[in-house]
């Protein structure tokens, strides 16, 4: 019988959540929505599915320490600092390749460090459908969330025919990945009801994992090769990647594999599912008041509504007769926007990191 292995991404920069989240210190590591850190939760949400014996984590090199202080219950060997970001293809084929080394019939499953999930029952039932599948298909499994509101940010799948039942779950074939849409063309999608939001899960065996980047990405493939050698030859695993992750390609894995791999499939998630992207999506996690402020922290308000307020302790936020503004304060900088360009924060930042002795405000 094959076990089931976890990959959890947990790269990033430090960007959306500015200027609570840095460089040093991403979302994945913050409270974004709820009391723990977002990738502590992850790891939680696997509890009883998954044992930590049989969790990877794959990150930048500079955050292995701050995620074994917030995740102690993973192996330390088992958080794996990336010498440099090469996107998720690359860390999907890292993925795929440390889990065939400690089991040739291991089942992975590729997650993101920082969704917001509620529903940790429903995950499971559908992770549990999606792990089953893959052991006795040949298939690619990703489990597609039902659009809430024609989002403009996610990527979508388009579903086909049902193939079988997993856990008595019905799944599909996927027909095919779209990018990020217009409006107009999320808002078709949404009224044809055969379209799922890509949220990025990937379930299958590592073995067949290991195919497909051989077919479809031989490049990634070769470097995944050639650093399974080094590991055989007895080189460390930070000194093999150090070796091979400049030669690989900056790639996602959706560009690299799905788009172009005929054997996938996807359920779709019988839980809610929130990317949590920028600062006014944690108004769909909190308790609003009556006049739509949403705040953390001391903050006063008059006459003020539809703002979203963040402050830490010692420090008051005052806001009198403004409407729908993102106001986060940190010791070293604060940030004050529209709540409807709040997607336009990496654009502020370049601006930022520009100015001198930048590297302390990012």
């Amino acid at each position: 019988m094959s076990k089931n292995y976890a990959v959890i991404m947990a790269g990033g920069r430090g960007e959306r959540f500015w200027p609570q989240s840095r460089q040093a210190r991403p979302k994945h590591l913050l409270p974004i929505v709820g009391e723990q850190t977002m990738i502590a939760q992850t790891v939680a949400r696997l509890t009883g599915l998954v044992p930590p014996e049989q969790i990877f984590i794959l990150t930048n090199a500079e955050h292995v320490a701050a995620i074994q202080a917030v995740c102690p219950e993973i192996p330390t060997d088992q958080i794996v600092g990336e010498p440099m970001g090469r996107d998720t293809a690359a860390a999907s084929a890292l993925g795929a390749l440390l889990v065939r080394r400690r089991d040739p019939e291991g089942v992975l499953a590729v997650l993101a460090a920082d969704a917001a999930i509620h529903d940790s029952a429903g995950f499971q039932k559908s992770l549990r459908a999606a792990y089953a599948t893959a052991a006795q298909n040949d298939f690619i499994v990703t489990i597609g969330v039902k659009p809430a509101y024609p989002a403009t940010g996610y990527g979508y799948l388009r579903r086909g025919e049902k193939l079988g039942e997993g856990e008595g779950r019905p799944w599909y074939r996927v027909v095919k990945f779209v990018e990020k849409p217009d409006l107009a063309t999320a808002e078709r999608y949404l009224a044809e009801g055969d379209y799922l939001w890509n949220v990025g899960m990937f379930i299958v065996r590592a073995a067949n994992f290991e195919t497909a980047f051989r077919l479809h990405a031989p490049a990634i493939a070769a470097g995944m090769q050639d650093l399974d050698q080094r590991l055989n030859a007895g080189d460390t695993l930070p000194d093999a990647l150090a070796a091979v992750y400049p030669t690989l390609v900056k790639i996602s894995v959706d560009y690299a594999v799905m788009e172009k791999a005929a054997n996938v499939a996807v359920f779709e998630a019988a839980f809610d599912w929130d990317d949590v992207g920028e600062w006014p999506a944690i108004v769909r996690h909190a308790v609003a008041d009556a006049a739509g402020n949403v705040t953390r922290g001391d903050v006063a308000l008059y006459d003020a509504r539809g703002n979203v307020a963040v402050t830490g302790e010692g420090h008051l936020i005052a806001l009198l007769g403004v409407e729908d503004l993102v106001v986060v304060h940190t010791p070293d900088a604060t940030l004050v926007c529209p709540k409807s360009r709040a997607q336009e924060l990496k654009k502020l930042l370049q601006v930022v990191a520009a100015k001198p002795g930048s590297a302390r405000w990012l």
